[in-house]
């Protein structure tokens, strides 16, 4: 029986180093351990699925944290199914979770369902944030380069002759600002 680990971080700025540092504490062989940076939203995740493929029966199949793993109670689910179908147990280190005991599976299940209604909580909280500020006019994005006074440059740029790719270099515009410039100030391209 083999442990197979699997660690992800959301970003590149991330370290994937205290949870590398709790398998090796395990003992668990450095090949055996699977690593990636990615969103876990992401379900293109290369190394999940080459951890998952690895994993043989009698094997445990070995993460820190729930959410290093899955976001949503389904996703996180069916992973586990699919490894049980492999003969593969799980075990969730931080939360002590361990699904070769009945118990572990009931704590799983349950963990699972809050930690996608926290999710669910999280981008309520995130979608009234933004209703509150659009009805303070708070603009989203970036600012806009091309301001009234820049399109009246460009205008005036473009009527004295002035070729687009030179308009580009003198405002710091795309080839497509400025046509939109131009447009907005009804002047010809």
């Amino acid at each position: 029986m083999a442990k197979v680990a699997y660690i992800r971080v959301s970003s590149v700025g991330q370290s994937l180093e205290v949870q590398r540092d709790k398998m090796l504490g395990l003992c668990i062989d450095r090949e055996h351990i699977f690593e990636e940076k990615r969103s876990g939203l992401d379900n293109a995740r290369p190394a999940l699925r080459d951890a998952i493929r690895f994993a043989r029966k009698g094997d445990e199949f070995v993460v820190s944290r729930i959410d290093r793993l899955a976001r949503s109670a389904s996703d996180l689910l069916n992973i586990v199914k699919e490894l049980e179908a492999k003969g593969v147990t799980f075990q969730v280190l931080d939360q002590q979770i361990d699904t070769s005991t009945s118990t572990g599976k009931l704590l799983l299940g349950m963990l699972a369902l809050i930690a996608e209604f926290e999710t669910a909580i999280r981008k309520e909280r995130q979608m009234d944030g933004i209703a509150k500020a659009r009805e303070k006019h708070v603009q989203f994005g970036r600012k806009k380069l091309a301001t009234p006074t820049v399109v009246s440059e460009i205008a005036t740029m473009r009527k004295d002759g002035m070729l687009i790719k030179d308009i580009m270099k003198a405002t710091g515009l795309s080839k497509a600002s400025v046509y939109r410039s131009l447009a907005e100030a009804g002047t010809d391209a």
